[in-house]
This record gives structure tokens, C-alpha cells and sequence, in this order.
């Protein structure tokens, strides 16, 4: 069992950290593990998310990808409650298992082969926010100023 840890000391002597901690606490609570899943760094700017669904069909699934937050719900139809079942070890109960994604990363495509659903992540850095070179120049230090009126003229 985890003990939760008191982020009120923090939130008070910060600012604009309130998502860092609210994932934090979400991370701290307990969740039943169902179902279970693996991630996967595949590459540099690529993951996967693998989860063990068995028991569901591909149209019982569904994937939305929402901001910063993945959501995978199953939800099984009613059509087992015929059967006479001597043991149930194959869990098929509702769930939704959600993850929360950083800044940046994209859900690519969803497949689901012999009971696990597999979806792709990658992460999608925009031109503006990867670092690019700076040219030195020479001459006039007036020249190339940013809101310098002399350079406009």
C-alpha cells in the first residue's frame, strides 16, 4: 500500500505547476491493474502502449486521444450471460485505463492482434521549439538589432 505524500507545502511556495502535482497525486493513487499494459520506448521519439485485453473485440474498444490525455475504454456486450461457465478466469469486465501524454506527443495507430491492443505514440517537437543556429555576423553592431529602427531604414 503507498502512503500519500502532502504536495500543499509546495503548491503554496509555486507557480504554474499546478498539472506537475495533480499528475504527481494522480500517480499516487491506487488503481486495480486491470487491465494490464506494458510502454515501450521504441525509438527516440517513438512508444508504444501495449494492453491485454482478452476476451474483447476490436468494436467493444474505443481509443480518444484528447489533449494531453489518452483513454482506452472496453465495454463488452451482454451475450455471455447464457453460458454456463464452470470457471471464469478470463476477466471481461468494463474498464478505462487513462494516460496522461507529455507536451508534444502525438497517438498514432491502434491495433489489436490476439487479444492485445497496441498504440503508437510519437513525439512531434515543432519547428519553433527545437533549437536552431544563430549566424555571427560582422560590421556594424547596429545591424541586425531586433526593433532597431536604423536597421528598418
Amino acid at each position: 500500500m503507498r502512503t500519500a505524500f502532502d504536495f500543499t507545502p509546495y503548491r503554496r511556495s509555486t507557480v504554474g505547476f499546478d498539472r506537475l502535482f495533480n499528475l504527481l497525486e494522480s500517480g499516487l493513487r491506487e488503481d486495480d491493474g486491470y487491465p494490464p499494459f506494458d510502454i515501450v520506448r521504441e525509438g527516440e521519439d517513438s512508444y508504444r502502449i501495449t494492453l491485454a485485453i482478452a476476451g474483447f473485440a476490436p468494436d467493444e474498444i474505443e481509443v480518444v486521444a484528447q489533449q494531453n490525455q489518452l483513454t482506452v475504454t472496453g465495454k463488452r456486450a451482454g451475450d455471455d450471460d447464457q453460458r454456463d461457465y464452470l470457471h471464469r478466469g478470463i476477466a471481461t469486465r468494463a474498464f478505462e485505463r487513462r494516460f496522461q501524454l507529455a507536451d508534444f506527443i502525438e497517438v498514432g495507430q491502434a491495433r489489436f492482434e490476439n487479444g492485445l491492443l497496441s498504440i503508437e505514440l510519437r513525439r512531434v517537437v515543432p519547428e519553433a521549439m527545437k533549437p536552431r543556429r544563430i549566424e555571427i555576423g560582422g560590421g556594424d553592431p547596429a545591424q541586425g538589432r531586433i526593433g532597431n529602427p536604423r536597421a528598418a531604414a
